[in-house]
C-alpha cells in the first residue's frame, strides 16, 4: 500500500545510485492505492521483489513480514521499502527487527506509517500508531537521513542507512499507541487480539449486509 505523499517522499529521497544494480525488497507490496515500484524500477535495480500476505498486483512472493528473514536470510537486500505496513502488523517489534536485519550494511530503508489522529483503516487490521519521537527511538541504531511528519495527514516518513557496525536497538518494554486498547502498550495480548478479530469480523459482516440492503433499495427505486 502507498499514498501520494509516500510516493513523493520516495521520489525526493531515494537516489538512483542507491537503487541501480541493487537488490530491492518491498514489504507489504500489494498495490491497493499506489506503489513506489514503478519509480524504483525506473532506476534499474538488479532485482525487485514485492512480498505480501496475499496475491495481487505488485506481489511476487507471498510471505508475512514476520517471516522474511526465514524466507530470504539476513542482510540479503540493499534497499528495503515498507510503506503503510507497520501499523497493520500484530508483532511490530519483530517486523521492524526484520526490516533492519534483512538490509545489508550501507543499505537503505524507507519506511512510512500512520500517526495518532489518522482514522482506523483495515487491510485487514489497523493496530498501531507511530509518532516522530517513536521513530527517533526505534531507529536510533540506524543513520537517519530524513525523518519527517506527513504534511497532509497524520503520519511519519523515514529514510535511514544501515551502519557497518550495526548493533540492534533493544526495544523490549517500548510502548506504542494501540488502536485496539486505546493506550500505549508494548504488545497486544493474543486473547485480546482474538476477541478484536471476532468483533471486526462481525462488523464486516454487518457492513456487507448493509451494502446489499442499500443496493437492493437502489434497484427497487429504478
Amino acid at each position: 500500500m502507498c499514498t501520494a505523499r509516500c510516493i513523493i517522499f520516495g521520489f525526493k529521497n531515494l537516489r538512483k545510485e542507491e537503487a541501480e544494480g541493487r537488490r530491492i525488497l518491498e514489504i507489504g507490496s500489494l498495490d491497493v492505492n499506489g506503489s513506489l515500484r514503478s519509480l524504483v524500477e525506473s532506476m534499474h535495480p538488479a532485482e525487485y521483489i514485492g512480498v505480501d500476505v496475499k496475491k495481487g498486483p505488485g506481489v511476487d512472493v507471498i510471505c508475512p513480514a514476520e517471516d522474511i528473514i526465514d524466507k530470504f536470510g539476513k542482510e540479503s537486500f540493499d534497499v528495503v521499502l515498507s510503506t503503510e505496513l507497520i501499523e497493520h502488523v500484530f508483532d511490530w517489534k519483530k517486523v521492524i527487527s526484520n526490516i533492519k536485519n534483512i538490509c545489508r550494511p550501507g543499505g537503505v530503508i524507507l519506511v512510512t506509517t500512520r500517526s495518532y489522529g489518522f482514522p482506523y483503516h483495515e487491510f485487514p487490521y489497523d493496530l498501531w500508531r507511530y509518532e516522530l519521537n517513536d521513530f527517533e527511538h526505534i531507529f536510533s541504531d540506524y543513520g537517519v537521513e530524513k525523518l519527517e511528519s506527513d504534511d497532509c495527514e497524520p503520519g511519519v516518513h523515514l529514510k535511514a542507512i544501515k551502519p557497518g557496525n550495526f548493533h540492534e536497538k533493544d526495544l523490549t518494554g517500548y510502548k506504542l499507541y494501540s488502536m485496539v486498547l486505546n493506550k500505549r502498550v508494548g504488545a497486544i495480548d493474543d486473547k485480546v487480539f482474538s476477541d478484536f478479530k471476532k468483533r471486526s469480523a462481525k462488523i464486516d459482516s454487518l457492513k456487507a449486509i448493509g451494502s446489499k440492503f442499500i443496493s437492493g433499495l437502489r434497484r427497487i427505486k429504478r
